[in-house]
């Protein structure tokens, strides 16, 4: 917590992209480039910086403050400009010289004696020589063609440069850039010496472009932060609400990890974004990130702070939307050439971003778009900047934890983040982290390029340009012939320990795709550049990946269902990758109705056993909710046929018809839906809907709709779109029955993730198995009792259910179960509704 609230923070990296970024958005002809793309130079740095002896200093701590009196309010508050330099070092710069090239190597240093300045037994000796900054940035292009740094790498070396001189007596130091090529390791420095007055002006005119933001952002938060302290919660407490909310807001401010098991109704999301609000008033934290993996709970959260705005609450938060729904064009082609908003975009969102934020109260989706229409630019991009801006952001999964998309502005700033994560429906990121940080490369994707390629290659008239395509197109060859390999000894799915020296070569093929996309940079005609593009993704994603594998992963080969080739790094157990994004977080608040196990949720989540976790109280009364268990019915496969599908189907009909309204019945695949509902019966007042494999969002829509009658029995798969995340209250649905256990289906990849985990926890059907399942009935179940007045039936059809691994992670709520046969379906469910009226 902040002892000095007029406080404005920024990072180095935030910092300098934001004032010196220009120019056009492009991904070149065929795509983006690697260097700006590329995200493993971690490995690199740790290498150089251990190579460079005891008189390295490596990451760095710094940052500096800087006295800004708000013109409107009159209040001076503090901009902290904080970051973390690669390296700094002494050495006598008297000697040296400002110069493009001043140094090539390889690390080690041993393979190659290094020309550049680096620390020396001689020159460690800060009271004698002079401080040099060394800025590090792993890359794929090849350094040799590198004949200056970048300005945003030199900006961030220039701001270190003026910290680290605000602590010395020194007149003069070094700025150097370290370019490393990821795949050869040669290294290529450039320095420029610079004198404490240059440095001193480059920064003041620095913060003199930065002022006017600084400003906004102080009276901005001056205001939201009056308006949090008046602000009460927006409803009366209900039971067991204000000790949760309380609780949210202890844990938070205490900085801590914790999970939510919280039972429809007891109103999660409130509960967990009002104390976030709070916090944020005392400035513990400085932005909430609201994450979910459906449209419909975004939604959800959105109606939320709208619903806070309403009682006076000053607040901007932004939902983050897909860049296919707000893109201009039918397809995204983000390159000048085809996108008139491509052009020049840089030079004008800053204008465009400041004059929304200073204009409109609110930022939403229909707000972006306005902006980005009056000043030309790119609605996606405009609205990934505003985020910067926005005091929470509603979004999918992907934005924050998956390497490829996450947002670099807030998650790769190298500091501690004061922001608060509320990750709803947490259950369903175990899947989602597993897929993020999984990869697969496709050999039949190389052939396609390949033949591409040589096509083009045959087309091209210059030679410096086919020389590029033939060297890629070899590398590419290269890498099909090792997977052929790999092919000839997988006759449907294998293990293996190595992808050999795949890896290798897939660094080749980055370092030359870098090459062609410059040659190819102003041209947006290139036949199947999607094709090509789509495998560079695919082979930088692998690469990124292979860099990270450790013995949460396993990697094996297999074929998808049209035949082709694949090799997989599979992630199994993703809770390490989740905890190393909260760790650098002001807390991380994981909630769902469905957390049971609550052991096995924290492991998969990346909790710690100590990490908190509490079980909200329902406010449901018990009454209200009938839970039945058939006895003589099962979904096994040993025990499917025409005899159980027509046992299943005469529960459904006595459901249904003992008490007549509105149904969903959840089914274990489609093919076992279409057995029963083949067997069912109804009378023909009865309206009954079934899901379809191919159904779009129109379809689910009318699906949905339909429940506004008073006698509809929808047919569906649990774990579908129906299953979870739908909101039917009161008579428009009264009761579901869920046939079988959920159980993924058996598969070589769940078989991996079952032998993976009996190695591991000596629990691998449970793993693998019945606790994905168990969460799929849940959530079905969960579709019954959304609100105080509703009432209703969850009928398990199947006797499974009544073994004790299955009893003892039953709810709390799911406790006064009641077994049922044949014979008394039908008086349980009169029974019950007669007590209920």
């Amino acid at each position: 917590m902040n002892e000095n609230h007029d406080i404005v923070k920024v990072s180095v990296r935030s910092l300098v992209e934001f004032i010196f970024r220009e120019g056009d958005i492009t991904s070149g002809g065929m795509g983006a480039r690697s260097t700006d793309l590329m995200q493993m130079g971690s490995r690199i740095h740790r290498k150089i910086q251990k190579s460079m002896g005891p008189g390295y200093e490596s990451e760095v701590p710094l940052s500096v403050s800087i006295d800004i009196t708000s013109p409107d309010s009159g209040d001076t508050f503090t901009l902290i400009i904080e970051g973390r330099a690669d390296g700094i070092f002494y050495s006598d710069l008297t000697t040296a010289s400002s110069s493009k090239t001043i140094g090539q190597g390889t690390v080690p240093a041993e393979k190659n004696i290094e020309q550049g300045i680096v620390p020396t037994k001689k020159s460690t000796d800060s009271q004698q020589n002079s401080p040099v900054i060394d800025e590090i940035k792993g890359v794929m292009r090849n350094i040799k063609k590198i004949k200056t740094p970048e300005k945003v790498h030199l900006a961030q070396a220039m701001c270190y440069a003026y910290m680290v001189l605000e602590d010395s007596p020194a007149e003069k130091i070094g700025v150097q850039i370290t370019y490393a090529n990821l795949e050869t390791e040669n290294i290529k420095r450039f320095l420029e010496i610079k004198h404490r007055s240059e440095v001193t002006e480059w920064f003041e005119d620095l913060i003199t472009a930065y002022k006017s933001w600084a400003v906004y952002m102080y009276d901005w938060q001056k205001k939201r932060n009056a308006s949090i302290f008046k602000l009460n919660f927006p409803y009366e407490f209900r039971p067991g609400q204000k000790e949760l909310v309380a609780y949210t807001y202890k844990k938070i401010q205490a900085s801590e990890k914790f999970f939510i098991q919280a039972p429809t109704g007891v109103g999660k999301t409130i509960s967990t974004v009002f104390p976030s609000v709070k916090a944020m008033g005392e400035h513990i934290a400085d932005r909430i990130f609201y994450l979910t993996a459906k449209t419909i709970t975004r939604t959800v959260a959105e109606q939320c702070f709208s619903l806070l705005s309403e009682n006076d609450l000053i607040f901007k938060p932004i939902t983050l939307t897909a860049k296919e729904k707000l893109c201009i064009l039918d397809k995204p082609a983000c390159n000048p050439g085809e996108c008139e908003r491509a052009w020049g975009h840089f030079d004008r969102v800053n204008d465009a971003i400041y004059d929304m934020l200073t204009s409109e109260d609110r930022i939403d989706r229909e707000t972006i778009i306005q902006y980005s229409e009056k000043h030309r630019v790119c609605p996606f991009e405009m609205s990934l900047d505003a985020a910067l801006f926005a005091d929470a952001v509603i979004c999918d999964y992907n934005y924050v934890f998956d390497p490829n998309v996450h947002l670099k502005r807030f998650f790769d700033t190298g500091r501690q983040g004061q922001m608060i994560l509320l990750i709803d429906e947490a259950h369903n990121l175990i899947d989602r982290a597993r897929e993020m940080f999984s990869a697969t490369l496709v050999k039949e994707d190389f052939l396609y390029v390949i033949r591409v390629l040589k096509k083009l290659e045959k087309e091209e008239s210059k030679d410096k340009i086919k020389r590029h395509l033939k060297k890629y197109i070899s590398t590419l060859e290269g890498i099909n012939r090792a997977m052929l390999a790999l092919k000839r000894e997988c006759e449907k799915f294998e293990v293996i320990e190595s992808i050999g020296t795949i890896g290798f070569k897939l660094l080749h093929a980055i370092s030359e795709y870098d090459e062609i996309a410059k040659d190819y940079a102003d041209r947006a005609d290139i036949p199947e550049k999607d094709k090509i593009l789509e495998l560079f993704f695919d082979i930088r994603n692998f690469s990124y990946i292979y860099e990270e594998l450790d013995d949460n992963y396993k990697i094996y080969t297999d074929y998808d269902e049209d035949g082709n080739f694949r090799l997989t790094l599979s992630c199994i157990e993703p809770g390490e990758r989740i905890a190393n994004v909260c760790e650098n977080t002001q807390a991380s608040v994981f909630f769902s109705a469905t957390l049971l196990p609550i052991r096995y949720y924290k492991e998969q989540l990346g909790g710690k056993p100590e990490d908190a976790a509490i079980y909200a109280k329902s406010i449901f009364e018990p009454e209200k909710r009938k839970i039945l268990i058939a006895t003589d019915v099962t979904s096994t496969y040993k025990q499917r046929g025409p005899q159980m599908y027509s046992r299943i189907a005469m529960y459904i009909e006595k459901m249904v018809t003992a008490k007549r309204g509105n149904y969903i019945i959840f089914f274990p695949s489609y093919v076992f839906m279409d057995e029963v509902v083949d067997r069912v019966s109804l009378p023909d007042d009865i309206t009954t809907l079934v899901q379809d494999r191919r159904m779009n969002e129109t379809g689910r829509e009318e699906f949905l709709s339909a429940f506004e009658g008073e006698a509809v029995v929808g047919f569906c798969v649990m774990g579908g779109v129906f299953s979870e995340g739908i909101d039917l209250p009161g008579d428009r649905l009264i009761g579901t029955a869920i046939v079988g256990t959920g159980l993924p289906m058996v598969c070589d990849i769940n078989e991996l993730y079952k032998d993976y985990f009996e190695e591991k926890y000596s629990d691998g059907f449970d793993y693998a198995y019945r606790y994905p399942g168990f969460s799929k009935v849940l959530q079905a179940g969960g579709r019954v009792i959304r609100t105080e007045e509703d009432r209703g039936i969850i009928l398990l059809l199947d006797n499974r259910f009544l073994r004790s691994e299955y009893l003892r992670d039953f709810p709390k709520e799911w406790q006064n179960y009641e077994r049922v046969s044949e014979d008394t379906i039908s008086d349980k469910i009169v029974e019950f509704w007669s007590n209920s009226v």
